[in-house]
């Protein structure tokens, strides 16, 4: 139930969803806990408060117009949750990720943040990733209330590997460079590609450098919403060799990237799967 009070836009009643699962799962970098049922954030060039509690999802200062535009995609409002976790829950081996995370789901956002967000993640941890997501927009973004926009391709293109020395990127400089420059030119044209077979956006990915496959499954499943896309890192591979050592079913093959998110995000957060590793 979509209702409108003064400056807010609520949606009651909403089942399968929770903000914490869902916003600081791996997915998103740009996300901050204010109290325990409110984060704010900024995504569309956006600042954004909002609230669950209740069953009731509360966006602050927004519009309805805002909101069907943006931001009921970008949370997965309008994918029914109910039935895809039924159908997932038929495969036993998904049943531990689904009960411990009832409120995850995957969201819908931008190409282009999604290209260098994952970049930035190779050979990283989440702390550091939105450590340098953060600097990043803080130096090179636009201000706006609330903080800073994520910085344009035109604005990157223009930089050198020694401009972006303040974001302690490392040798992930040069990736984003090459990254911003073919989005600049429209050599990687983001409008273009997205209504094209998923698999001419992963080759286009991979001729950008430093993109590999899984960082190209990742743009491909969290930016362009190709949700049978399936990265696999190194916490992937651990729960595939103990839940599904044969390959993940085919009968999920259209879903398995969100499927995905529920076993990465249990590997990550359960004590057998601990490690030194990164994301």
């Amino acid at each position: 139930m979509l209702l409108v009070d003064s400056s807010d836009v609520i949606i009651k009643d909403l089942e399968h969803f929770d903000l914490e699962q869902t916003l600081d799962n791996g997915q998103a970098f740009r996300w901050s806990k204010t109290s325990h049922t409110v984060w704010h954030g900024i995504a569309h060039g956006r600042y954004l408060e909002v609230e669950f509690d209740n069953s009731a999802l509360v966006l602050k200062n927004t519009t309805v117009e805002e909101y069907e535009d943006i931001w009921r995609d970008y949370f997965a409002l309008a994918v029914d949750y109910g039935t895809l976790r039924q159908k997932l829950s038929t495969s036993s081996n998904m049943n531990a990720a689904l009960g411990l995370y009832p409120g995850l789901r995957l969201m819908q956002q931008e190409p282009w943040e999604m290209l260098i967000s994952f970049i930035l993640s190779q050979n990283s941890n989440i702390p550091r990733i939105k450590k340098m997501i953060l600097s990043l927009c803080e130096n090179f973004g636009s201000e706006i209330k609330g903080g800073y926009t994520f910085p344009t391709a035109s604005k990157l293109s223009e930089l050198t590997e020694d401009d972006l020395g303040i974001i302690k990127s490392g040798y992930r400089a040069a990736y984003i460079l090459d990254a911003a420059r073919q989005v600049a030119d429209k050599r990687f044209d983001i409008e273009k590609l997205k209504i094209q077979p998923t698999e001419d956006i992963k080759n286009a990915l991979l001729n950008i450098h430093g993109v590999g496959p899984k960082v190209a499954d990742c743009v491909l499943l969290f930016g362009f919403g190709r949700t049978e896309c399936f990265p696999l890192d190194v916490w992937m591979k651990r729960a595939m060799e103990k839940f599904y050592p044969t390959g993940f079913p085919e009968e999920f093959a259209e879903v398995a990237g969100i499927a995905q998110q529920f076993l990465f995000h249990y590997a990550r957060t359960n004590p057998d799967f601990a490690s030194k590793t990164s994301v």
